[in-house]
């Protein structure tokens, strides 16, 4: 038998290669070699997930409905209502509850006693969406999980309120669903960041700043703990961080560190996708994908992927101030998860719960209505990816594409004919409605397709909101 003898390079290859097999991807800490980090494939394939925003904000559940861009927020209570002078916030709190009344008085009301983790994750499920992301805490501080940071006593879940891991126990049902689950994370607090300010001054009135800060060294500490414990406890798939943007660096949230360990370490470091929003430098610079918010941000597309998130109404926290006129309808939602995935992103829906644990009727129409559609004409949406050579005289159409298939997306029921330029001139084996089986007629003339509708009724027709072409070619 021949012996072959290995050079030291060649070792050192097949080492490295062996070390990354077992171990995984190494990152160093630094925007260089962390960028190059390919985004897990299931966010670019899931395109709809549930966002949940929940917590003792969800007592007051209150705020002034606005027409002005996020002025509408109820889970912004603590530092946009309570002691709002001018448009009448500190009024109601001060009727209602009493001048005397802490906002930290919530949290014993907030008792979740209607919670049912099982059946949340099974409406999500239903909905057709393929992820969920809780709101682990938000910006006043309180804890959705039994925080083990001493600053965190008897300002979580687990002490004050439900006396239960709501993190743990929709982590928990989701997964069991099949579903990827997510947490946000805010990494400021109104009350106990040490420079968390607005330009013109504290998010709170002095009083309540100097009650409960936290020096900033052990601040920035206790949010470097708090994210690695959520990661190690409950094994998320995403992870949204939220307010590291609005002031520090990467070297101040220590973030390029704890972005290695995440990546290269951490139990979830294969399948785990963050945000744009863990310093000042990230938004649409860093991060697996960029985050938008109703609407909010330019430049967003099919060259990086990102994700549009916004509430059913003009709130992410369950606001009693809103009527019907203020949440968007079915065919409104599912029209914007059409446009967003046309449009390269994914599409993270908003449900804010009351404080005894329940998830709005009025949202629960609207998930199950989104389902209905996607049970249809999900295989236009899941997995796919933009065509950006369809165009179509119609605004209201966007076309996806997946395998050997383009998908045309008619927001407005087409009429007789759809004109379609910019549909490749190779073999076509068949073009469907999706939800109905038999093939559809169509002509070209010179770059223009015209495919002929099926002639349909109330009886025959296969969803309601928005119909998909399916123009399948030739392998």
């Amino acid at each position: 038998m021949e012996i072959i003898k290995m050079t030291k390079p060649a070792v050192f290859i097949i080492v490295l290669m062996f070390t990354v097999s077992m171990f995984g991807q190494q990152y160093e800490a630094n925007w260089a070699s962390l960028d190059k980090r390919e985004i897990p494939e299931w966010f670019e394939d899931a395109k709809f997930g549930i966002f949940i925003h929940w917590g003792v904000y969800s007592v007051p559940a209150y705020r002034v409905v606005s027409e002005k861009k996020y002025a509408s927020y109820a889970e912004w209570y603590y530092a946009r209502v309570m002691f709002d002078e001018v448009k009448g916030g500190a009024e109601f709190h001060n009727k209602n509850f009493g001048e005397d009344f802490d906002y930290h008085d919530f949290a014993p009301d907030f008792k979740a006693e209607l919670f049912d983790p099982d059946k949340w994750a099974e409406m999500f499920k239903n909905s057709g969406a393929r992820y969920v992301v809780l709101t682990s805490k938000h910006h006043d501080g309180y804890c959705l999980w039994p925080s083990s940071h001493p600053r965190k006593k008897n300002w979580n879940s687990m002490d004050v309120g439900p006396k239960r891991d709501l993190v743990g126990d929709l982590t928990t049902a989701v997964k069991a669903q099949g579903m990827k689950m997510g947490l946000y994370y805010s990494m400021i607090e109104w009350e106990s960041s040490p420079t968390a300010r607005m330009p013109s001054g504290w998010w709170l009135p002095e009083r309540v700043h100097q009650k409960y800060r936290i020096p900033e060294q052990e601040y920035v500490d206790m949010v470097k703990q708090q994210i690695r414990e959520i990661v190690t406890k409950y094994e998320p798939s995403l992870l949204f961080s939220d307010g590291g943007e609005w002031d520090g660096s990467a070297e101040y949230w220590g973030t390029q560190e704890y972005l290695k360990w995440l990546y290269s370490e951490s139990q979830v470091k294969d399948e785990v996708v963050v945000n744009d929003r863990w310093c000042k430098e990230c938004p649409g610079e860093h991060g697996d994908y960029y985050s938008s918010e109703y609407q909010d941000a330019e430049g967003v597309g099919v060259d990086y992927p990102w994700e549009e998130s916004r509430g059913m109404g003009d709130s992410y926290g369950f606001n009693r101030a809103e009527y019907l006129e203020h949440y968007n309808s079915s065919t409104e939602l599912i029209h914007e998860l059409i446009d967003i995935v046309g449009r390269g992103g994914n599409l993270l829906l908003n449900v804010g719960p009351t404080s005894d644990g329940r998830i709005p009727v009025i949202m629960q129409e609207r998930l199950f209505d989104i389902g209905q559609w996607l049970d249809v004409n999900g295989e236009a949406i899941y997995g796919s990816r933009p065509f950006i050579q369809g165009i179509s005289g119609n605004q209201a159409v966007r076309f996806t594409q997946k395998d050997n298939a383009v998908y045309v997306i008619c927001m407005d029921w087409p009429g007789s004919f759809v004109a379609l330029d910019g549909i490749p001139d190779k073999s076509i084996s068949e073009i469907t409605l999706l939800g109905m089986s038999q093939p559809l007629e169509y002509s070209r003339k010179q770059q223009r397709m015209l495919i002929t509708s099926p002639i349909l009724n109330p009886t025959t027709i296969p969803c309601q909101h928005a119909w998909v072409f399916k123009i399948k070619f030739a392998q």
